[in-house]
């Protein structure tokens, strides 16, 4: 339990970093998200968590971590 508290927090540091260090940046970036058709979101939302199933999967499965 206590590394589910320590990943939640660590994601929650990196999410947290473009808006400290570049909120005018980041407000025209989710503007632009909010213009984009649904289906392209979900192929980019499929694709990210796609990506993070097989780093997931690597560092499980390998012995270099």
């Amino acid at each position: 339990m206590k590394s589910l508290f320590l990943l939640v927090g660590m994601v929650l540091i990196l999410e947290g970093i473009p808006y400290v260090a570049l909120p005018e940046s980041m407000r025209d970036w989710l503007r632009k998200l909010s213009e984009m058709k649904a289906e392209h979101l979900r192929m980019v939302g499929l694709f990210s968590m796609s990506i993070g199933l097989l780093i997931c999967w690597f560092v499980q499965r390998s012995g270099y971590f």
